[in-house]
């Protein structure tokens, strides 16, 4: 159980860098750029990651509908956003929102699409969600 706790660390710390970089290079250039060299570099690392392990492009890839591609646009939206967010926010007020959006997110989708859930506990998730973020933002 150890290493996938490790992995999951890693990749926090890859993601928590990863913001870093793209709001240094959003403040000396803009945050399309950022997300612009974002998403080529992390192109060229996966494409050679496929190519050295196999199975760049799976079986059945074509057939998939079309909304299951949605995520690359989504992806653009979101290191664009981040990248404009961190040099005026902070890296982890933008984390904070980030992780709110996500769970509050969730919450909605889980309640549109019928899943089985406890109601009171959906909203009073959200309220605790949005009051920590609340308190994270008072004046000293």
């Amino acid at each position: 159980m150890i290493v996938p706790i490790l992995y999951a660390v890693l990749a926090g710390l890859l993601v928590g860098l990863s913001r870093q970089l793209n709001g240094r290079l959003a403040l000396s250039s803009s945050p399309l750029i950022a997300s612009f060299w974002n998403h080529l570099v992390g192109f060229v690392a996966l494409t050679a990651l496929g190519l050295a392990i196999g199975g760049l492009i799976p079986a059945g890839a074509a057939d998939a509908p079309w909304h299951a591609y949605i995520g690359g646009p989504i992806g653009v939206i979101f290191v664009a956003s981040g990248s404009w967010l961190i040099p005026r926010i902070g890296a982890v007020n933008t984390a904070l929102l980030v992780i709110g959006g996500q769970m509050v997110s969730g919450v909605l989708l889980d309640l549109a699409r019928g899943a089985p859930s406890t109601l009171w506990a959906s909203a009073l998730g959200v309220v605790l969600i949005l009051g920590g973020m609340a308190l994270t933002q008072r004046r000293r």
